[in-house]
């Protein structure tokens, strides 16, 4: 009998702690949802007052459509609102073709900043370098710009020019640019040989949708042509697909290992990405990065460098790791809302920050490679061909003088320390 009694107060306490529990979370909703409705009260009142006081007479959905700008525009550089025709407009860009001055864009402590030129654009060819500040576009102040605003201004038909005003802060100077514009013509690889002494080299400009496979095929084209350690050239990536990107950096690790992981502020919204590389290249690598390295290419970065998988070249990357998930609306609007931030296998976070080089080499711009046509026919995989030919003329081969590029050339002078020392404790 005293059991008894003494489970029915065990149950009445559980009971009594569970109500209190249940009861703390119902006040703090109802405080929460009571701050809520007030909020959205003076939000009508505001809205009341504008739609009967103003001067002109204007639609209720374009008022709605500029609060919704504004706020998401106060939570971060990246979050937009998207009314119908600017959400089409990047559904349609993911073609990687369109008429402009080739650069990406972002805000940056609220200015409009120059991710990367993409190199052999109208932008590349004029000269703007990465964290250049846009002041004025077309002699208009670029400051209360949204970045989509600022992507239709620089936007337009080829063979029209672009005047761009930039500072650029390292000079302290403020530049005039006239750029005309081209059609731009995204690939992601660029550069595909051996170097010199088996030392392999890839230029990576971007993670597309078929850039894994592409880097599949190289990888075995080059390694069958006596590749023993391999130079990932990620300067001036911006970025891409995030899958992409960790489908790139899987392809040096063993199978299992963290790759990166996005932490949110919902369960949901925080995922681990792990190698699935059955047989992965275990040659040495040397990744070179620079300001206009952004997301994926730091992604790649950041996970060999934490791994000790490669030794990371150049410059501090620009620090761009936080995820944006677009969430479309009722009406063919949507919001692109930054729901995540990436962070490092060992916990570093990105965003902000950047990656930071085991080796500082100073910046250095690459020579443009002279082609002839039937050099341009060879090398088909500047096209993103499946099956390119490859091109492995070495140190002298005159289309791609490697040597003129300070950089590249500290990554393969590492790249031969790390064979002489291995050499020479294998022969001990």
């Amino acid at each position: 009998m005293r059991k008894i009694k003494w489970v029915v107060m065990v149950a009445a306490a559980a009971a009594a702690v569970l109500w209190s529990v249940s009861y703390v979370q119902s006040a703090a909703e109802k405080r929460s949802n009571d701050e809520l409705y007030r909020e959205v009260e003076l939000f009508s009142d505001a809205l009341t007052i504008v739609q009967d006081d103003y001067v002109d007479d204007i639609s209720t959905k374009k008022i709605i459509y500029g609060a919704l700008k504004g706020m998401l525009a106060s939570l971060d550089p990246h979050s937009q609102f998207l009314d119908p025709d600017t959400y089409s407009e990047l559904k349609v860009d993911t073609e990687g073709k369109f008429g402009g001055i080739g650069i990406e864009i972002t805000l940056k402590d609220g200015l409009l900043t120059v991710v990367t030129p993409i190199e052999g654009t109208p932008a590349w060819k004029a000269g703007l370098k990465a964290n250049d500040r846009i002041v004025k576009v077309n002699k208009e102040i670029t400051r209360d710009l949204t970045l989509t605003e600022a992507v239709k201004k620089l936007r337009g038909k080829a063979g029209e020019a672009v005047d761009i005003t930039v500072l650029r802060e390292s000079e302290q100077k403020l530049l005039d640019f006239h750029i005309v514009r081209d059609v731009i013509k995204i690939k992601d690889i660029k550069e595909a040989l051996i170097l010199e002494d088996g030392i392999g080299y890839i230029r990576l400009v971007e993670f597309r949708e078929n850039t894994a496979q592409d880097i599949d095929n190289i990888l075995g084209q080059l390694t069958r042509s006596g590749m023993k350690a391999l130079v990932l050239d990620l300067r001036n990536n911006p970025g891409g697909l995030l899958d992409v990107a960790v489908r790139v950096a899987e392809k040096f690790l063993p199978k299992g290992e963290l790759i990166v992981y996005t932490k949110g502020r919902k369960d949901n919204q925080n995922m681990k990405f792990v190698s699935r590389a059955r047989q992965p290249y275990t040659m040495p690598v040397v990744v070179l990065i620079n300001e206009g390295s952004a997301s994926g290419s730091e992604i790649v970065a950041a996970c060999l460098q934490d791994h000790k998988r490669a030794v990371i070249v150049g410059m501090k990357s620009f620090g761009k790791g936080s995820v944006q998930t677009i969430i479309p609306l009722s009406d063919g609007s949507a919001l692109k809302l930054t729901t995540s931030k990436y962070f490092s296998p060992l916990g570093r976070e990105i965003h902000g920050k950047g990656v930071p080089p085991d080796v500082v080499a100073p910046e250095a711009r690459l020579e443009q490679p002279k082609t002839n046509a039937a050099e341009e026919k060879k090398n088909e995989i500047f096209e993103g061909v499946e099956s390119p030919e490859l091109n492995h003329k070495g140190k002298d081969n005159r289309q791609f003088d490697y040597k003129a590029d300070s950089q590249l050339t500290r990554a393969v002078d590492i790249l031969k320390a790390i064979d002489i020392y291995v050499t020479t404790r294998s022969n001990k």
